[in-house]
């Protein structure tokens, strides 16, 4: 038997939800809908007690023309036009008032409506910030570009004039059918028999919407996923030839999107036919039965009037309310994926009673640390290592051997399944998150810099620095010469990635920010393997200046930067294989003493 989906983002690509499941899904969506509205609960009911006042006037037109058909008229031809005069003015009065206040009701329900959105984006984008590193390598950014995007939209199109539809549209059918009730028993029971075939319709149509609505939400962002993924990757797309198979690859997907439209249409095409026939028909019956009673004198001509009129006005809002109920259940489908997004739990989680680093010296030490991503196999199996503050250490070996995990775990993005990481003596798992991301900084292959300023981008390090400690860091680092000699020096704009600079700038950007942010331990992952020759030889002056007086991690597969290194750990099947300093290792008759006679000879 398949879990229900309780929370979080799994299974929110199935088309085969159980009831239960289903269930599940919309009790979510529920919580989710009550924690936005809770805030607005004033101006909710304000809003709601407009909104019925308004609709009740416009629904005493119909008893207002049958008080003047068959009281007016009458006394009018004996003389006085006293009843008639104030049926039409009743009739003028509710409509003027009835127009001014639905007027007034959409404005106060678009101002309910763009409250609610303005939290749900807010929302989202601080949980998907938040959110552990595991979720975003699994869950695409694509995804969440769709949940933030179309799936917002379908929300806010709903909310902007669906909502509005379906309240007026609920009120007005609840009211007519009142008003019919109260003016003509017999017709309000011919109503009620028709209402018999109508529940069955809609029934059938809800039961099937459901499972297709989620169909098209689910295949959109399946579009959206693979076309943010393929213009991310443009370059490798296109230095591989890869066009043509992922036009194929997209047409399917547009396909499976046009098909999952296509069932929706088809639905509607048989689900408005239907409604409007039962319309018909009930109003064919209801003028039937009541001119038959008009002959016989058991109903007066203005009482069928208006009863026709309220029938046919029953059923207007009816069509109204299936149109609702597409946007809904394609909102419906948006709020519960975005409610899966927000009750994601964090694997990394932040600890209950933080313990603060005030004055973090970098002392690491790794007690039989047991390490795997998710279900995969174990990547380090009994990891232990104790790092003295101050030293920079190097490692080194085949890819998969460990490295990286080593320094995510330390930036702790990931906790370990056994064991303990401390710095200072403090376990990363208890240590106050802001004083460990100030601890701890890493730099990596990819210098990503931001849309902004150079400076905008050095001071991410240290966002109160001023403009003469973002100079005093590209300094220290020897990026101020190639920043002065930017078009507007420390305020030019480096455009989308740092398109404006080279590689070897855009990292000694990144070691200026890491320089002012003073971290206690500086993590190096792989920052020199995509820089020629010329630019790694700027940036080893840097890194000599950025190690200094810190504890420093360097991953490197360039022997010429775990040269600066204090220590050097060769890793095999995440386990340390060789241990010493770069000479000592060179001296011997090791792994690295073998890779650094490999490297030499591919330099003569």
């Amino acid at each position: 038997m398949t879990a229900t989906p309780a929370t979080g983002v799994q299974g929110e690509d199935r088309d085969d939800l159980t009831r239960e499941e289903s269930k599940a899904l919309r009790r979510r969506s529920v919580r989710l809908l009550g924690s936005l509205l809770a805030p607005l609960k004033g101006r909710f009911v304000a809003t709601l007690v407009v909104v019925v006042v308004s609709t009740a006037l416009q629904v005493a037109g119909p008893a207002l023309i049958a008080v003047g058909i068959d009281t007016g008229i009458p006394a009018l031809v004996a003389g006085d036009w006293g009843p008639l005069a104030w049926a039409g003015g009743g009739f003028v009065v509710a409509g003027i008032a009835g127009a001014l206040l639905i007027g007034r009701y959409q404005i106060m329900q678009a101002k309910i409506s763009q409250a609610i959105l303005f939290e749900l984006r807010r929302r989202v984008f601080r949980k998907t910030q938040r959110l552990s590193l595991e979720f975003h390598e699994s869950y695409t950014s694509g995804r969440i570009i769709s949940r933030q995007t179309s799936d917002l939209d379908s929300i806010r199109e709903l909310l902007d004039s669906g909502l509005g539809n379906l309240v007026t549209g609920v009120l007005y059918v609840l009211f007519t059918g009142i008003a019919l009730v109260a003016l003509d028993p017999p017709s309000g029971l011919v109503l009620a028999v028709a209402l018999i075939p109508l529940w069955f319709l809609t029934r059938w149509f809800q039961t099937r919407s459901q499972r297709l609505f989620r169909q098209t939400r689910t295949t959109s962002a399946k579009l959206i996923v693979r076309f943010v993924e393929t213009m991310t990757g443009i370059r490798a797309v296109q230095a591989f030839r890869k066009e043509g198979r992922n036009d194929e690859v997209f047409q399917g997907l547009v396909e499976d999107n046009r098909v999952a439209n296509a069932k929706v249409f088809r639905l509607f095409g048989t689900f408005d036919p239907g409604l409007v026939l039962i319309g018909n028909v009930t109003v064919a019956a209801v003028l039937l039965v009541g001119g038959f009673r008009v002959a016989d004198g058991g109903l007066a001509i203005g009482v069928l009037l208006a009863v026709v009129l309220y029938v046919r006005r029953f059923f207007d809002p009816l069509e109204d309310l299936a149109m609702f109920y597409n946007g809904y259940q394609s909102a419906a489908a948006a709020l519960e994926k975005i409610s899966g997004v927000l009750e994601e739990r964090p694997t990394v989680s932040d600890p209950d009673h933080p313990v603060p680093l005030p004055d973090p010296r970098g002392r690491l030490r790794f007690d039989a640390v047991r390490f795997g991503y998710g279900d995969g196999p174990v990547i380090l199996p009994e990891f232990s290592l104790d790092v003295p503050a101050g030293e920079t250490i190097a490692l080194v070996g085949s890819t998969g051997a460990g490295k990286s995990t080593l320094a995510k775990l330390i930036s702790r993005f990931y906790d370990p399944s056994a064991g303990a990481i401390t710095l200072d003596g403090v376990d990363l798992r208890e240590a106050a998150p802001r004083d460990l991301r100030s601890a701890v900084v890493m730099v990596t292959q990819e210098a990503y810099l931001f849309s902004g300023t150079v400076a905008d981008n050095i001071a991410l390090g240290k966002p109160s620095a001023s403009r003469e400690e973002i100079v005093a860091a590209a300094r220290a680092v020897g990026a101020h010469d190639f920043i002065e000699a930017l078009p507007d020096g420390y305020d030019t704009d480096v455009n989308k990635r740092g398109g404006r600079v080279s590689a070897g700038q855009r990292q000694l950007l990144s070691f200026a920010r890491a320089f002012i942010a003073d971290p206690a331990v500086l993590i190096l992952d792989e920052a020199t393997a995509s820089l020629d020759i010329p630019s790694e030889r700027a940036v080893q002056t840097a890194l000599q200046t950025l190690l200094a007086e810190r504890t420093a991690i360097i991953i490197a597969h360039r022997l010429s930067t775990v040269a600066i290194a204090d220590r050097v750990l060769v890793m095999e099947h995440g386990r340390i294989v060789e241990d010493g300093s770069p000479a000592e290792l060179i001296a011997g008759t090791g792994r690295f003493a073998s890779l650094h006679a490999a490297w030499r000879d591919s330099l003569a």
